[in-house]
Formats: C-alpha cells, sequence, structure tokens
C-alpha cells in the first residue's frame, strides 16, 4: 500500500482490540491515522508507541454530536473509513428491555450508519474503502445473543446496500466477520459465561487487522465484500 494509494485512515474503537491492531497496521503501512474513541487514554498509549502519524479524536459515537466532531475533523479526503467500535449485550428476550435496545443499536448500527453518511462526501473525494467490522454473530445467531446477533446482522443489510449506492463512485465497502478474537471485550463475554479460552483458540486482532489490510491493497479493478474468519481450533 503505497503513499499514492492511500493516504490517511479513521479507526474507531481505536483504543483496544479489533480496531486498536488495525489502526496500527494501517500506521505500519505509512498512512495518517484517525484514533477515535471515548476514552483518551486508550488511544493516548497507542500514540506512545512511536507512531507521529496518529491524531487523536476523542467522541462519543453514539450521540449526533459525537459523530458531527468526527466528521468535521476528518477533513474534505478520506481514503479509508474502519468501523470498529461496538457494544455487547447478553440476555434473552424477556430479560431485555427497550432502553438496553436502543442503547446497543445507537453503538452497533446507528453510529456506523451515520458517520458513513457524513463521510460520504470525503470518501467520494477520494474514491475511497469503508470497512465494517461486525461478528460471526452477525451471520450465526444463538441462545442469550440475540439481541447483539440482531444489531450486527442489521449491520450486515445495511452495509451490502450502502455497497450498491456508492460502488459506482468507486467506494469498496467491506464487511468482516470475526469469529471469537482475544480481546478485552471478549475476555468478558467468557467471564459472563464462565468459561476459559485454551490457548490458540481466540483469533488475534493482529489476525483481523491482517486480512483487513490485505483487502484494501487489492487494485482497484476488485472488491472483497465478506471476509468470515475463525480460530483453526475454535473454543
Amino acid at each position: 500500500m503505497s503513499a499514492n494509494e492511500i493516504r490517511n485512515a479513521a479507526v474507531t474503537g481505536a483504543g483496544d482490540g479489533i480496531g486498536r491492531a488495525i489502526a496500527l497496521a494501517l500506521l505500519g503501512e505509512g498512512m495518517l491515522v484517525w484514533l477515535i474513541g471515548r476514552d483518551r487514554s486508550k488511544l493516548e498509549r497507542v500514540v506512545e508507541q512511536g507512531h507521529s502519524r496518529a491524531r487523536l479524536i476523542t467522541a462519543d459515537l453514539a450521540t449526533s454530536d459525537g459523530i458531527s466532531k468526527v466528521a468535521a475533523a476528518l477533513g474534505p479526503r478520506l481514503d479509508v473509513l474502519v468501523h470498529s467500535a461496538g457494544g455487547y449485550l447478553r440476555g434473552d428476550w424477556a430479560s431485555i428491555g427497550a432502553d438496553e435496545w436502543a442503547a446497543l443499536e445507537r453503538v452497533n448500527l446507528h453510529a456506523p450508519l451515520l458517520l458513513t453518511a457524513a463521510c460520504l462526501p470525503s470518501l467520494r473525494a477520494s474514491r475511497g474503502q469503508a470497512v465494517f467490522v461486525n461478528s460471526s454473530a452477525g451471520l450465526r445467531a444463538g441462545p442469550g445473543v440475540g439481541a447483539y446477533a440482531a444489531s450486527k446482522h442489521a449491520l450486515k443489510a445495511a452495509a451490502d446496500a450502502l455497497r450498491q449506492e456508492v460502488n459506482g463512485d468507486g467506494i469498496r465497502v467491506l464487511s468482516i466477520f470475526p469469529g471469537r478474537t482475544d480481546t478485552p471485550m471478549q475476555r468478558e463475554i467468557l467471564a459472563m459465561e464462565q468459561r476459559t479460552a485454551p490457548y490458540g483458540t481466540l483469533l488475534r486482532p493482529e489476525d483481523v487487522a491482517s486480512m483487513v489490510i490485505a483487502a484494501l491493497k487489492l487494485p482497484a479493478t476488485a472488491e472483497v465484500t465478506d471476509i468470515i474468519m475463525r480460530p483453526m481450533q475454535p473454543l
């Protein structure tokens, strides 16, 4: 990925987990990367690794003000927009209230869609790329995670529709569906399940980042639309 091909990127949820790994990988490709998240201290730890091309935006993307703040900061041209921020909700149908549903959808569905809409002029200006870090739950639901799976499945549908709308402008849209990945969120999920993950049964965030970079580096004559990943030895 040369500087002539891609010059700048924005990554939500860049403070830890998959978002952090993707941000570091993009920085490693020589790009200027906007690190977006709610916790500035986490974002600053990425910068502390010596990346002078990292820029920080502290914002809550579950709010209209947060989305406006990010879109304004990114400027008139954006080559890559990566959505990696997300929330998790566990519980059976009878236990989940309307407020919990709404809060989950604001983070997992509305935030990436509204931010993408706000950034479309910038993506069009550079014939850029949008990446939605989804989840294997977005393709295959299970008991106790219906609300989470529904929000991720809706995100897949939205990304599919977006792709059909913007491909004509030269914008590529990728959805990636990782299985269980060694992130802070996954460790919380395993604790809820009262389970542990033996070595080798979780993906690494860097595995996901490598696949994203490979897709971004494809020639403009091709597009990867969906990537499904899982550990070689699933939990």
